[in-house]
């Protein structure tokens, strides 16, 4: 759903990231954009870089049997994990720039939780959203704020930084709502409008969400790219025991709490 291709071909990692992420950090995400699209029994619904599938899986929690909901993914490890966890669902593997959907197929809802950043192809991916919209359908689009008006991750990713020069964090590449709600208009989505969005986000437990966004961080680096499994392994384990500090002013006695922001925009087709 949000995370690098280091990451992804793990065969491991998805099965963490479900159970050490989603839980916490993407299902509140996905209920307030549910809640703004305002679903009705009978909906067909598309998610868009579904990843583990909490879009889909909230959205057949409120539809139920009534609904038909597609999920896609190019990661076929991610949508192994949410065939597991709902096998009611159509979990289908495929790219963002040419959605894997049936002749004529359409939607009344589409969603795309923190996978719009991720695509090299923007307008590409903007007009199969369009195109798999039905006439009158609702959209909803997030994508994270930048990472400069988010002190944890920002101070997060300065600590990886030490160790690996600079990072082009790409889950927060897409903050502004300008340039969103621009690049829904080009494709031809209508009534287009954003708000910005903020939550207390809790962890139960801070290590193994440290550890993960540690993975993720020098998935992205450059550098990273260039060292082998075992010297990435011991600046992963540097970066998680130097960023213990970073964590210390957002620790309670039940673990982390921190405010977390992102872009919610809508649009009609």
């Amino acid at each position: 759903m949000t995370l690098p291709s280091y990451a992804m071909n793990q065969v491991s990692f998805p099965e963490m990231y479900e159970r050490s992420l989603v839980g916490p950090l993407f299902r509140p995400w996905a209920e307030m954009a549910l809640d703004e699209l305002e679903l009705s029994s009978g909906d067909r619904l598309l998610d868009i870089a579904c990843g583990t599938g909490i879009v889909a899986r909230v959205a057949r929690e409120r539809l139920g049997e009534a609904g038909y909901i597609v999920g896609v993914d190019i990661s076929a490890d991610m949508l192994a994990v949410a065939r597991a966890v709902e096998p009611a669902i159509d979990w289908r593997q495929g790219n963002a720039g040419e959605l894997p959907l049936r002749s004529g197929e359409t939607f009344d809802v589409v969603v795309c939780q923190q996978g719009l950043q991720f695509f090299p192809d923007k307008p590409a991916a903007a007009a199969q959203m369009r195109s798999a919209l039905a006439k009158g359908g609702r959209l909803a689009i997030a994508t994270w704020r930048p990472d400069d008006e988010i002190p944890f991750f920002r101070e997060l990713r300065r600590v990886a930084e030490r160790h690996l020069g600079a990072i082009a964090d790409q889950r927060y590449s897409f903050g502004e709502a300008a340039p969103l709600e621009a690049l829904l208009r080009d494709a031809g989505f209508h009534a287009v409008r954003s708000r910005i969005v903020s939550c207390t986000i809790h962890f139960g437990e801070s290590v193994p969400f440290l550890h993960l966004n540690t993975m993720a961080l020098v998935g992205m680096s450059s550098l990273a790219k260039e060292l082998g499994d075992q010297e990435r392994k011991r600046v992963v384990e540097a970066i998680v025991s130097e960023s213990a500090p970073v964590l210390q002013p957002y620790s309670n006695g039940s673990g982390l709490a921190f405010e977390l922001s992102t872009n919610l925009a809508t649009a009609k087709g």
